[in-house]
């Protein structure tokens, strides 16, 4: 029996969206006034809460879309992708490829007033980064110091050669710094700042109320003359879309970035002049669907029971009819439009094939039993988005045809978090993986063993392959371009095989947002950029 539309409907709440919202939708953003008008308050959309708003402890479009605007990286990305000076001005990498020297931005104060330093950037790297951070650890994983022979200069050392291109890239979103004198000394966890953060970036941290707000005001003494324009940022927490939809209509949001709106009030939006809905300024954070596996469960463990899982998912009939053709089947990891990682040929490596799904859960000696059911499996959505419940419901209706029983445990993206990365109460999972412009930033980490317990979106599957550790470490360390590129498509082809997660599609992000926001969108990771041009029309 083919799933319908219909059967979905019933167990959960349908989408319903056009196949591809174009980039630009309104004639008037191409004609932006020239001169910034200062004041005003930016109301944000913020779908869901984070337990810590620390990006050098925790990478998450959930935490940089609210503390990017107070706590600032090393470097940043601009429209095109490229690299681009913010704490650091300047960089330089041994011929070795074992040491990177980075020139920090003098005259930068924190907004205590203390001065931002060489130190500061130390104590991130080592203590921080590479011990806590979710991708910050694999990404650090190499590096054995940082000196600061002055002020202003820091220089990292490696064990192994890191390309500087990976290095760059990944410190876009794994570069933050926080001031040395509040962490250092503290449970660095537990620390009061996690929630109340204090940073070098165009506006301050005021206040945040669990449940209803954070607010941020304008930093009178920013390092960048003149800016920011905003007198504040207020990010409204509104977990109902249907809500959140009605505050961006009625004016009380202004914003709504990383596709937290349904994707029927998207098409809706994008009808109307005074709304902008678009993928542009997002192209840095492409993602997947994922179903993660447990291994710590026995038919889990059964590579033939996997495949059969990843078999009995008709992902293109999921596509068309509940995303409407807004995204691809994914062939891997690494997604299409990494074209300098992106392995020639890629096929999708499990087609939906309900016959060779029965064969496979038959042959590993899991037959159907009373009901026809051979096994049960509990699924723990991580709920970053509206598509996740219905590919849940989705998987649990699939499997049911090849007789796998799912029940689904609901709970809130902590929780979920804190299930699947921490205390492993699971059996499969489904969630987001974000790709962050090179595989080692945040993908190979969802496969190399080794990452601290409870670090999210990293291998806690209880998997483990000394040959894709290997691939993944030497990948890392490669900085031949061309022989680089080689061995991440041995990777692809090794956990295609092995297939300890699914990543099941492709897809971007998309932003709604009112006419009246100026300069915005004009960085390639823009939600997550300091907003510091940013401005509203009156």
């Amino acid at each position: 029996m083919q799933l319908t539309r219909r059967d979905l409907v019933l167990s959960s709440v349908a989408l319903a969206a056009p196949a591809l919202f174009p980039p630009l939708l309104h004639a008037q953003q191409a004609a932006i006034s020239a001169t910034p008008r200062k004041g005003g308050v930016l109301n944000v959309h913020l779908g869901s809460e984070q337990r810590i708003l620390n990006p050098s402890l925790r990478a998450s479009t959930g935490v940089y879309i609210v503390t990017s605007k107070i706590i600032e990286s090393l470097v940043d990305l601009d429209a095109s992708g490229k690299i681009v000076p913010v704490l650091a001005t300047s960089w330089t990498a041994a011929k070795d490829g074992k040491t990177v020297t980075f020139k920090l931005r003098e005259g930068v104060t924190w907004h205590d007033g203390k001065p931002f330093t060489a130190a500061d950037v130390q104590y991130n790297a080592i203590e921080l980064w590479k011990k806590h951070l979710n991708f910050g650890t694999a990404l650090q994983r190499n590096l054995d110091a940082v000196d600061t022979p002055d002020k202003y200069t820091a220089v990292f050392r490696y064990s192994r050669p890191i390309p500087t291109e990976l290095l760059l890239r990944g410190l876009a979103d794994l570069g933050y710094i926080v001031p040395r004198h509040i962490f250092e000394g503290t449970n660095v966890l537990e620390n009061s700042a996690n929630t109340a953060p204090i940073g070098t970036g165009p506006y301050k941290f005021v206040q945040y109320e669990r449940g209803q707000f954070i607010i941020a005001e304008r930093n009178p003494k920013y390092w960048r003359k003149d800016q920011p324009y905003l007198d504040r940022i207020v990010w409204r927490i509104i977990t109902d879309k249907s809500a959140a939809t009605a505050a961006i209509e009625t004016g009380q949001v202004q914003l709504s970035a990383y596709s937290q709106l349904t994707l029927a009030d998207l098409d809706r939006l994008k009808k109307n002049p005074e709304f902008v809905v678009t993928s542009k300024g997002l192209e840095a954070n492409q993602f997947n669907n994922t179903l993660e596996f447990n291994f710590r469960r026995k038919e889990i463990a059964d590579l033939r029971v996997r495949r059969a899982i990843a078999h009995s998912i008709n992902t293109q009939f999921f596509v068309d009819n509940f995303l409407y053709g807004q995204g691809t089947l994914a062939t891997g990891p690494i997604p299409s439009t990494a074209k300098a990682f992106y392995p020639e040929g890629s096929k999708v490596p499990y087609p939906y094939d309900k016959k060779r799904a029965e064969a496979l859960l038959d042959e590993a000696g899991y037959k159907r039993g009373a009901g026809g059911v051979r096994f049960t499996l509990k699924l723990v959505p991580i709920q970053n988005g509206e598509d996740v419940p219905l590919l849940a419901t989705f998987i649990q209706q699939s499997l049911s045809e090849v007789g796998i029983k799912v029940e689904i445990v609901n709970l809130d993206v902590a929780g979920a978090l804190t299930a699947v990365y921490k205390d492993h109460n699971f059996d499969i999972a489904t969630g987001w993986h974000q790709y962050r412009g090179d595989p080692a930033v945040s993908t190979t980490v969802w496969f190399r063993s080794g990452s601290p317990v409870g670090a999210p979106w990293t291998n806690q599957y209880g998997w483990q392959s000394d040959k894709v550790d290997k691939l993944i470490d030497d990948a890392a360390s490669e900085i031949n371009p061309v022989k680089r590129k080689a061995l991440y498509a041995e990777f692809v082809r090794e956990v295609n095989d092995q297939l300890p997660i699914f990543f099941v599609t492709q897809r971007e992000f998309y932003s709604v947002y009112s006419s009246k926001l100026q300069n915005s969108h004009n960085t390639s990771r823009w939600p997550s950029s300091s907003w510091n041009d940013t401005w509203l029309q009156a």
